[in-house]
């Protein structure tokens, strides 16, 4: 796998752009145990580019499960993309419902299904922040309503 360092220009870029949010779950970096990473949303093995255009801020759970997949077989052989976050608009996709994702497309799905965005683990975790009033963040609303 080719690695290639991001400049710490670029890290900037991509966290301010994304209001420091996660582009896939909304986990505010605040909120997550570990640093968000930079995802590049197309890996390069796949011939993504190396450039903040194919950059996206990534919660290390999301980053960890997407890997350098670029879709999956939802429905036996249909393969499906993952979301993009920047060329999708997130409420196209998905909507919250509490502390749920659901999908509102195949893209919203295979999305939530490969990066477990609705795992116990995560459900619980958000639940606690939505408890705590820290979730969705208010930073949220701008990928939520817009």
């Amino acid at each position: 796998m080719t690695m290639r360092y991001i400049p710490d220009t670029w890290r900037k870029l991509v966290a301010e752009r994304a209001f420091f949010l996660c582009e896939y779950c909304l986990v505010h970096e605040d909120d997550t145990i570990l640093t968000c990473p930079i995802d590049h949303v197309i890996p390069l093995k796949h011939g993504g580019l190396h450039l903040p255009e194919n950059l996206a801020y990534s919660c290390v759970y999301c980053n960890r499960f997407k890997g350098t997949d670029i879709g999956t077989f939802l429905f036996s052989s249909h393969f499906t993309r993952f979301f993009n976050p920047r060329t999708d608009a997130w409420k196209s996709h998905f909507v919250l419902d509490g502390a749920l994702f659901l999908p509102k497309t195949a893209i919203g799905e295979a999305t939530i299904k490969i990066l477990k965005i609705n795992e116990v683990e995560r459900v619980i975790e958000r639940q606690e922040l939505i408890e705590e009033g820290r979730y969705p963040h208010v930073n949220a609303q701008r990928f939520i309503l817009t």
